[in-house]
């Protein structure tokens, strides 16, 4: 009975050939039985079966189409899943169109049993794009609405499409970055990987609830995973992610709970920028809780070439790409908000071993593009016929700080800025606050530390700001004809540090 459920969800899912693939309608619409092993047991079968890519063909106009066109195929929300019963979430499918041409399963699990969702197209607004198309084209993803910002509302909160890309928002934020289930020989020559979501789950929500849950099926030519997203709307919205991987072969090269964002430029890193605006980007940087304790702050940077950043580490408490300017005047943007996006937080649960989060920064000269990456990169390769667990929280929030054995947070440095001071120096100028700075007796004075690994740092000094409350720190770097320097700073006294380590990598 257990096979014979695996195999028809997998034949629902698109994902085997043989006589399931041309079941009646009425067998395709038939529930069956569902629990929290199904999407495992089925990822499991899958990893030992040839990768087969999925439905990727669209008719007529549809096929072609650009952004401006797929932005105008909305869905009813009249029509939304789970409307009808006055649910605390509901779901709109994405239709298949532009960048998003694979076909994904839709499914409703309620009573231990899973039902797919039917394509209908009269559900979507079409018109602009050659009108209903004939045959069942199957979705591209999906999205969530929860009144999460105000009770008579319901306001999109997260959305699933495009290969195992997805995102969310907290209260008041609007979209920004997005995470993906895994990625796959990141920045790596050979080529990158894209991991797909070939199918969803969409657990009923329980009246009076807040959350809701989402089993997802991956596969890709390198491995097949089970994902089930617990999804808890909020001030910062919160995903606990469990996932399991099944590689068809070895990998040396996964990228565990990666995030995607973009960065343009900044007061840190806008040399040659011709823009009325003094910051564009979704992330600012990037934050690292380590397993030893100590907590960094990377500001990302917009590089003229490719550059990876290794920081190796064992049982990472946490990491993230986070947006820490949060006033309107950093970004003088009145369409994009760039100051109400989100950061993202990845918080391990259980040792996740030894490894190293990698940042990758791309270079860019437009907005419209991601072009950093971050995420775990296991120290040993994943090997086939071996499952791998992952459990994560993730929190998509306006901040993140982090204390150590129930002591006070670090201070953050939440902004700094780069100018040049002639004769070949350049002056940096950061602002740290709040965390155990903010508990510093009047009249004391932090210690000072800042290096540089090739070139000289002189004028070095840390005093009150009285007009943020924190402490400034400026120093200039005398780089000389070094081509990459790579800054250290903190504030600390003799026994602990006050401030996070402030890293960043200085080209010219």
């Amino acid at each position: 009975m257990k096979r014979r459920a695996l195999l028809s969800g997998l034949a629902m899912a698109g994902l085997i050939p043989g006589p399931f693939a041309s079941r009646t309608a009425a067998a395709q619409n038939a529930a069956s039985p569902f629990d929290d092993t199904t999407v495992r047991r089925m990822a499991r079968e899958l990893a030992g079966k040839p990768y087969a890519a999925p439905d990727d063909k669209l008719p007529g106009k549809l096929a072609d189409i650009g952004y401006d066109e797929y932005r105008t195929i909305r869905y009813d929300a009249q029509r939304a899943l789970w409307r009808a019963q006055s649910l605390p979430f509901q779901m709109q499918p994405f239709h298949r169109g532009f960048l998003f041409k694979q076909k994904v399963s839709l499914f409703e699990v309620a009573d231990g049993k899973a039902t797919p969702i039917p394509y209908d197209p009269s559900a979507f607004n079409l018109s602009e794009v050659g009108g209903p198309p004939t045959g069942d084209l199957g979705f591209a993803g999906f999205r969530l609405t929860n009144p999460m910002n105000r009770p008579d509302h319901f306001d999109e909160v997260a959305a699933f499409v495009g290969a195992s890309y997805f995102r969310a928002i907290g209260k008041g934020h609007v979209y920004g970055l997005s995470a993906r289930g895994l990625a796959i020989a990141t920045a790596e020559r050979s080529g990158e990987e894209f991991p797909l979501f070939r199918a969803f789950w969409l657990q009923r929500p329980q009246t009076g609830g807040n959350s809701m849950v989402v089993h997802a099926l991956l596969d890709s030519p390198s491995t097949t995973g089970a994902f089930r997203f617990t999804i808890r709307p909020g001030d910062e919205t919160v995903f606990d992610v469990e996932s399991r991987l099944y590689p068809r072969v070895e990998m040396p090269t996964a990228g565990i709970a990666p995030l995607t964002s973009m960065f343009l430029h900044s007061p840190l890193d806008d040399l040659g920028t011709d823009d009325f605006r003094p910051g564009v980007h979704d992330s600012d940087g990037l934050m690292l809780s380590t397993g030893r304790g100590e907590a960094i702050w990377r500001p990302l940077a917009n590089p003229r070439e490719l550059q990876v950043s290794v920081f190796a580490d064992a049982n990472p408490r946490g990491f993230g790409l986070m947006q820490r300017r949060r006033a309107f005047a950093d970004y003088q943007d009145l369409e994009a908000r760039y100051e109400k996006r989100p950061g993202a937080w990845v918080e391990p649960i259980g040792d996740w071993g030894e490894g190293a989060v990698h940042l990758v920064e791309i270079p860019t000269n437009e907005e419209i593009h991601d072009n950093i990456a971050a995420f775990w990169r296991p120290k040993m390769p994943l090997r086939p016929g071996q499952e791998y667990s992952y459990v994560y929280r993730l929190h998509w929030a306006s901040g993140a700080a982090f204390g150590m054995a129930g002591r006070p947070a670090p201070a953050q440095f939440e902004q700094a800025a780069e100018g040049g001071r002639g004769q070949g120096r350049r002056l940096f100028v950061l602002e740290a606050r709040g965390g155990r700075l903010a508990s510093l007796p009047e009249g004391a004075e932090p210690v000072l530390d800042v290096s540089a690994s090739t070139g000289k740092i002189e004028n070095a000094v840390a005093q009150r700001n009285p007009e943020t409350g924190g402490w400034r720190v400026s120093f200039e770097l005398v780089p000389g004809n070094q081509r990459l320097v790579e800054l250290r700073a903190l504030l600390k006294t003799e026994q602990e540090p006050l401030t996070e380590t402030w890293l960043f990598r200085w080209t010219p």
